[in-house]
């Protein structure tokens, strides 16, 4: 029976794992489902490592598993295996490959982040005036943070330009670029809750309502630590900084309810921070906002979230000691004469 000749081997065996590869780069559902304009971006740049990854899986694995077997010690061999010193050629492709997977898929994620609008440049800048001798450390890399020092120390003049209009995070696409979003809310996180405010109508709440299908930007901020904002199906996340303004511009696809969720360690009740982005009709939104304007102005001084932390104590236990079915009469008995009134409502 004539051999089947290697290069032959190869070729089909290349077709077969380029068809695995393409077939479970498409079909992995390991991705939940879309629900912005930016989703699919994010989600063609996966799939594409996804496809390259399962590719090398199947190559490193099969050889391996091959070379175990047809080059397996035969029984009963002690022999020396051939000295082999190296390959300079295969050296080459396998460094080669590679290098080239990693730079097409860093230009492409690039561009990716291009087309979400990363590089919507933002930032600060400082300019310090100095009357007399100059000062070495002035000079130095970063001499803006230290100018303010500097002035306090040789009684110079200092001065801070006004922030750039343009925020740290995603903002407009480069087709949208220098137009003003549809809708703008202000987002502030603390432990452990989302504040959503909507400066147009003055409404304030602790879930994310917005229109499908409109330029939406969020101005995000924290007022304790770091915090980083995250929708699962918007494929978007940005950290909120406290003293450092950041932004998410996106605009959603899909109607539902998504989980919004705090990707950042904040403290010890982390895990709790969540809140919800209803995606609803413009006409669905504008009646919400309408509703809750109303009831904000009936009730302006009710609290949308505190900070568990400047509840007294008793506030604070009490929802967990009712969930444990533990009432007033029940902690009387542990501490004859407490007084735990706020339980027992």
């Amino acid at each position: 029976m004539k051999q089947i000749p290697v290069s032959l081997l190869t070729l089909v065996a290349g077709v077969v794992i380029a068809f695995v590869s393409l077939w479970v780069g498409q079909n992995h559902h390991l991705l939940p489902e879309q629900a912005s304009a930016q989703a699919p971006l994010v989600d063609g740049f996966f799939n594409v490592m996804v496809t390259i990854a399962t590719a090398l899986f199947i190559v490193v694995q099969g050889a391996i598993l091959i070379f175990a077997i047809k080059y397996r010690k035969p029984k009963d061999d002690d022999s020396d295996g051939v000295p082999i010193e190296g390959n300079f050629s295969v050296e080459i492709f396998w460094t080669a490959i590679p290098s080239i997977i990693v730079i097409v898929l860093g230009i492409y994620s690039v561009e990716v982040y291009r087309d979400m609008g990363g590089f919507d440049p933002a930032g600060y800048e400082m300019v310090a005036h100095h009357h007399g001798a100059s000062s070495p450390i002035a000079k130095m890399p970063g001499s803006a943070i230290a100018a303010p020092l500097i002035a306090d120390s040789e009684s110079t003049t200092s001065e801070t330009v006004a922030p750039i209009d343009k925020k740290y995070g995603i903002g407009a696409t480069p087709t949208e670029e220098g137009k003003a979003a549809s809708l703008v809310v202000d987002v502030t996180a603390m432990q452990y809750a989302w504040i959503f405010n909507y400066p147009d109508s003055g409404v304030t709440s602790g879930e994310l309502h917005v229109p499908i299908g409109k330029d939406v930007l969020l101005n995000i901020s924290a007022v304790d630590v770091i915090h980083s904002f995250w929708v699962p199906q918007f494929r978007l996340k940005q950290d909120a900084i406290p003293g450092q303004p950041t932004q998410l511009r996106f605009v959603a696809t899909k109607e539902g309810d998504f989980p919004i969720v705090c990707t950042e360690l904040c403290g010890s009740y982390h895990g709790g921070m969540r809140a919800v982005a209803v995606v609803e009709t413009p006409e669905k939104f504008d009646s919400w906002v309408k509703e809750n304007q109303v009831a904000q102005q009936q009730e302006s001084t009710q609290t949308v979230a505190t900070n568990p932390a400047d509840l007294p104590t008793s506030e604070f236990l009490a929802p967990y000691a009712k969930e444990m079915g533990i009432d007033a009469h029940s902690l009387t008995h542990l501490h004859p004469g407490a007084i735990v009134s706020s339980m027992s409502n």
